[in-house]
């Protein structure tokens, strides 16, 4: 009697069969219960009905929490298990849901086209959980080929311990160097062009970004460091010519202290991080805890798999072209606002010199920082993951270790929503642009910048329809008066002056 009422309640016609497979597949178990199976379908509606409260109750209350999770590997390795788990069972209630509705005396065609209903029904779950679990283990690939461990790496100078709880309690700022390397095919050993640090406040994510010009010479080293004692006034010579001097600035330090001291800071995997995390530490007067070093041959891999970046240009930027030799650009970025741009040429606006100085590609080189910060919105870093995470394990190199990844990415959430201000250094008054700059001095610049909050943003103005033919500029914004200025007012769309042929 039993087993006629369960069948009674079966629908005998395909649409109600199918349209009630369907439902069984989106709530789950309620395929069961119509089938006659009520015991176990209420059980497996209500299993589903819980998880969903949690996953709800996880993405409103605990949401960063889970993101920071995303950057343990450990974790990561779980979340893909359980995501094939969940799919592999709820494939299962589908099928037995459309078994328990199928009648037993349907025809041949009523059970080849109920059948193709489910695998349809299947593949739709079965797919994206795929791409899930992928996507889970290509970020558990990028963090470990990445980010070492504090045992497993070797680093001469970032913090010897990590409290993993809470690491910024008795540390106001966490001092990071973002480095650019160049080192493309065409140019002999690394030469870092891009030198900036990033002094963050640990409480509220309020950011200072420092770039320092590439062509410093005597840079300083600490006294405690074992190459004061062989550049006890900078790293640099008395009496060289300019080609000379280049082998002497900032930019070639990665490359040339290491060459000639080996391992004279201690183990390390990366000695000219090391070499320039000491010395830039020493002239800002910061102690700088960790380096992320940007391969720039990578860097257009990383544009394109965001999907591009958005800026305002100001001013005609140089796709090539020698300056010393007087060979112009084939190409240029034309000025124009929120011009989106690709790797290639978010590559070129970053590092184009032609007929441009060091102050202005710093400009533009901060101002790529921002818009790639924006652009990894969630909805991007949803869809187009791998490839990110690709590009990244090509792009990036740094010793922050694997410990500290959680904590660092809830900063970085707090430093997504606060304020990011650009440090202003006076060229003249600082002397950076002279043979023996005045180190003192842009100490206590920065100290007197990050002591202040930034300022607020302004609403940029931008034309509301420009025209399709831009008349080249070339000059940059004028920094307000102040040790600050805030990123989004200086990588606003405000061109003035005229471009040089």
């Amino acid at each position: 009697m039993g087993s006629a009422r369960a069948t009674a309640k079966r629908p005998r016609s395909m649409p109600k069969l199918l349209g009630f497979t369907l439902l069984g597949a989106l709530l789950p178990g309620l395929g069961l219960i119509v089938g006659g199976r009520r015991k176990l379908g209420a059980f497996v509606l209500t299993v589903f009905f819980a998880l969903a409260g949690v996953a709800a109750y996880v993405a409103l209350t605990r949401r960063d929490e889970v993101i920071a999770a995303a950057v343990v590997p450990s974790r990561l390795l779980i979340t893909s298990v359980l995501i094939g788990a969940l799919a592999f069972l709820w494939i299962v209630v589908v099928v037995g849901s459309h078994r328990s509705l199928r009648p037993a005396t349907g025809g041949t065609g009523g059970r080849v086209a109920g059948a193709l209903f489910v695998g349809v029904l299947c593949f739709a779950i079965a797919a994206p959980a795929a791409i899930g679990v992928q996507t889970v283990l290509a970020q558990r690939t990028l963090v470990q080929d990445v980010f070492q461990s504090q045992g497993e790496s070797k680093s001469a100078t970032r913090p010897t311990t990590v409290n993993v709880k809470d690491p910024w309690e008795d540390r106001p700022r966490l001092n990071l160097l973002l480095l650019g390397g160049d080192d493309a095919p065409s140019r002999e050993g690394v030469r870092t062009d891009t030198v900036i640090v990033a002094s963050i406040d640990t409480k509220t994510g309020n950011t200072s970004l420092i770039s320092m010009p590439r062509n410093l010479t005597f840079m300083p080293f600490p006294a405690d460091s074992p190459l004061h004692k062989f550049y006890p006034d900078g790293f640099g010579k008395e009496g060289l010519s300019l080609d000379g001097r280049l082998e002497w600035m900032l930019t070639a330090m990665y490359q040339n202290i290491p060459d000639a001291h080996p391992g004279i800071l201690g183990p390390s995997d990366n000695e000219g991080a090391d070499v320039v995390k000491q010395s830039v530490g020493e002239a800002t007067g910061l102690k700088i805890d960790y380096y992320l070093q940007v391969n720039l041959t990578s860097f257009p891999e990383i544009v394109d798999a965001l999907g591009g970046i958005t800026v305002n240009v100001n001013e005609r930027v140089a796709m090539g072209g020698v300056s010393s030799a007087g060979i112009p650009p084939k190409e240029w970025i034309e000025p124009g606002p929120r011009q989106h741009l690709d790797g290639r040429h978010a590559l070129w606006f970053a590092r184009g010199r032609y007929g441009a100085d060091d102050d202005q590609r710093q400009v533009r080189q901060r101002c790529v920082i921002k818009a790639m910060v924006d652009a990894a919105d969630p909805q991007t870093l949803v869809t187009k993951y791998k490839a990110i995470a690709k590009a990244g394990r090509h792009l990036l190199r740094t010793d922050i270790p694997q410990e500290l990844l959680p904590a660092m990415v809830q900063l970085a959430l707090k430093v997504k929503s606060a304020t990011v201000a650009n440090v202003t250094l006076d060229s003249e008054k600082l002397r950076l642009k002279y043979l023996h700059p005045d180190y003192q001095a842009l100490r206590a610049t920065v100290q007197a910048a990050i002591s202040t909050d930034p300022a607020p943003a302004t609403t940029p103005v931008t034309p509301t329809s420009p025209k399709a033919t831009r008349k080249p500029t070339t000059t940059t914004t004028t920094p307000p008066p102040g040790p600050t200025q805030n990123l989004a007012d200086a990588c606003a769309y405000n061109p003035s002056g005229d471009q040089p042929n």
